[in-house]
């Protein structure tokens, strides 16, 4: 179950007008301050990251299913269902996937761990897209130095 803050911050973000992906980057967030803190771990920063767009869209995070394989999709439909309902997960099996990810290891979270995700997504895009992803950290690196 996702902290109070971080339902505050999406809902906030929604009534904002901001994209669902914003909205669903405060349940990633989350999922990292997680397995840092020692909380459980994670096997890789992707599994850390699915775990969280799983919560965002539970949450009710309007977030469609991704490309992928069948599995990956048909995971996401249900999460996107669970968040319709808003029902919870039995005690039992959220104990056994807590107790699951306890055992991984916490490096997924790490900044290089991150960077080194961040750069092989960005390889996924094109030169074009990445582009302008500098431009647009450039322009909010010198927004926030004024």
């Amino acid at each position: 179950m996702p902290e109070q803050e971080t339902l505050e911050k999406a809902h906030e973000d929604e009534r904002e007008g901001k994209a669902p992906s914003t909205q669903a980057g405060e349940f990633v967030r989350e999922e990292m301050h997680h397995v840092r803190e020692g909380k459980h771990g994670a096997r890789s920063t992707k599994q850390a990251i699915a775990i969280g767009l799983s919560k965002a869209r539970r949450s009710g995070v309007k977030l469609g299913a991704p490309k992928g394989p069948a599995a990956t999709r048909k995971k996401a439909s249900q999460d996107i269902k669970r968040g319709k309902s808003r029902r919870r997960p039995s005690g039992t099996r959220a104990r056994a996937v807590r107790k699951a990810l306890r055992r991984e290891g916490r490096s997924a979270a790490s900044r290089g761990s991150l960077a080194r995700q961040a750069r092989s997504s960005a390889r996924g895009r094109g030169a074009a897209a990445r582009s302008r992803a500098g431009r647009k950290a450039a322009a909010t690196r010198a927004r926030r130095r004024k």
